[in-house]
């Protein structure tokens, strides 16, 4: 696994304190899948450009109170960031930030961008209620060409 010093050009330097803080991995899509089958669960934090998206440091400040809230029965792991697109299209999902969750490295749903608190309190039970399945169909956002 890469280390977090390592890292630290390619993300935020809020992202990499946190990581450095907390021992978050930075991990490369080539590892993840081996990395997250040994995982009971994963939360995959994919920060897209930090330097355009505020939003990815709000939510890189709020892994470590997921993290609590779970009772460390998370580990969190984050995306290097030259392998979050092909991670985004794995996964399908439309924006960045985004937290990927996984169990025993099996996809069971994505958080894009960030939320308010109570948000994730209902979202995150039922993401990790749900069976491991594909995710779903990629869907180009309304107003994206094609015809609707």
């Amino acid at each position: 696994m890469s280390q977090a010093i390592i890292e630290r050009e390619s993300c935020s330097p809020l992202l990499a304190g946190i990581a450095d803080r907390h021992g978050y991995s930075f991990v490369r899509e080539a590892e993840l899948a081996e990395i997250a089958a040994n995982e009971p669960l994963v939360m995959l934090f994919l920060a897209g450009d930090w330097w355009r998206l505020a939003e990815s440091n709000d939510v890189a400040v709020v892994l470590p109170e997921l993290e609590r809230a779970l009772d460390g029965h998370a580990r969190v792991l984050i995306a290097h960031h030259e392998d979050e697109r092909p991670l985004q299209r794995k996964y399908r999902f439309k924006a960045f930030p985004a937290i990927v969750f996984l169990r025993d490295g099996e996809y069971l749903g994505t958080i894009e961008g960030i939320r308010d608190w109570a948000d994730y309190l209902v979202e995150i039970p039922e993401i990790l209620g749900r069976e491991p399945s594909a995710p779903p169909p990629f869907q180009m956002p309304a107003g994206c060409g094609g015809t609707n």
